[in-house]
């Protein structure tokens, strides 16, 4: 009885380290980015595909301003910069550049918004227009991120680090399967829930997030009642930068940083979007979480897991639902089903 108890906490504690904890820190990853997006679409109409490149940026500028501290250059000039006190060791450098990479960011936000989307509110162009100008600016994006830093595969140092490992679970409990969480899932969990809820706070209690909502809500009657549309459209993009970056950058730390797979993030985000409803924030939110479940969920080998749930019995094959080639795949089986079943998402959005 106590063999069998122990072998239940062993899957348990399996499904915990390969799934539960990765679909978290991947869900909270893929809702800062659906939050920019419904930001976009729902103040100033259009879907931006060029989301999963924006973050793509974001993350080079952090590897730019990385290799700009632990230069020669700045280690005559400054010293070592990084970390900048001792108490702070356990943080990954990568967000001491944050920061700068956030303004550069919002700079080149500013920029496409300036040359490109603006002309198109000018003349109120049709969504699907600027849909489209979203998409070229999407391959202009993402060119230049392959232009400063090449195609290749980066990883981050720090993502590596563990706030407790395999080891420190298996001997504190004695289970054979241990739980490990990285430090960056940790960060990437604790700031996504800081910036939802800073976005909450912002768009419901202070005058320019209700002036937003009033833009969003009826653009004409907004007007009429004195809100500047140019604050809106620029406060708008700071905001999408800050999500942006930040999400692109804890990715990076999470997985890695490769331009073409940031590119393929935004079939996942779209669909976290439609999901949980276009234009709903919450319906944000709770998409990224039923897309990173359900790709976790259906990609992971449950061989090992049937061993422990059943004893004697040892499965011929990985027990694998589906590949994980096929990982994006499912985000747009995902999105094709809710937009023929449940057009307006969980939250009940927009119907585009």
């Amino acid at each position: 009885m106590v063999s069998e108890s122990i072998d239940i906490l062993n899957a348990f504690a399996l499904l915990t380290n390969f799934i539960i904890v990765p679909a978290i820190a991947y869900g909270s990853q893929l809702a800062l980015g659906a939050l920019a997006v419904t930001l976009l679409y729902s103040i100033l109409r259009f879907s931006n595909f060029g989301q999963g490149d924006s973050m793509a940026f974001g993350t080079v500028m952090v590897i730019l301003m990385l290799a700009l501290f632990q230069s020669d250059w700045a280690n005559a000039n400054f010293g070592a910069i990084l970390p900048p006190y001792e108490f702070l060791s356990f943080v990954p450098t990568a967000l001491y550049a944050l920061p700068f990479a956030i303004v550069f960011t919002a700079i080149y936000l500013l920029v496409m918004d300036k040359l490109v989307y603006q002309h198109y509110r000018r003349i109120k162009a049709k969504p699907i227009t600027v849909c489209m100008a979203s998409m070229g600016l999407m391959f202009v994006t993402g060119g230049l991120v392959r232009i400063i830093n090449g195609p290749e595969r980066m990883t981050f140092d720090d993502g590596a680090r563990f706030l407790f490992s395999v080891r420190d679970f298996k001997e504190f409990t004695g289970l054979t399967q241990g739980i490990a969480i990285k430090t960056s899932q940790f960060l990437t969990v604790t700031v996504a829930i800081l910036l939802v809820a800073f976005l909450f706070y912002f768009l419901n209690k202070t005058k320019t997030g209700k002036s937003m909502r009033a833009y969003s809500d009826n653009e004409d009657l907004a007007l009429l009642s004195g809100i500047d549309p140019d604050k809106v459209v620029r406060v708008t993009w700071l905001i999408v930068a800050v999500f942006t970056a930040i999400a692109g950058t804890l990715y990076g730390l999470d997985k890695g940083f490769l331009p073409f797979q940031y590119h393929q993030l935004l079939l996942p985000i779209f669909a976290s979007v439609i999901v949980g409803g276009i234009g709903s924030p919450m319906g944000a939110i709770v998409g990224a979480f039923v897309v990173s479940f359900s790709e976790l969920f259906l990609t992971y080998a449950y061989k090992k897991f049937l061993i422990y749930l059943l004893p004697g019995y040892i499965p011929d094959s990985l027990v694998q639902l589906i590949g994980v080639e096929y990982k994006y795949a499912i985000s747009f089986v995902i999105l094709v089903v809710v937009l023929l079943i449940r057009p307006t998402g969980i939250f009940k959005g927009k119907v585009v």
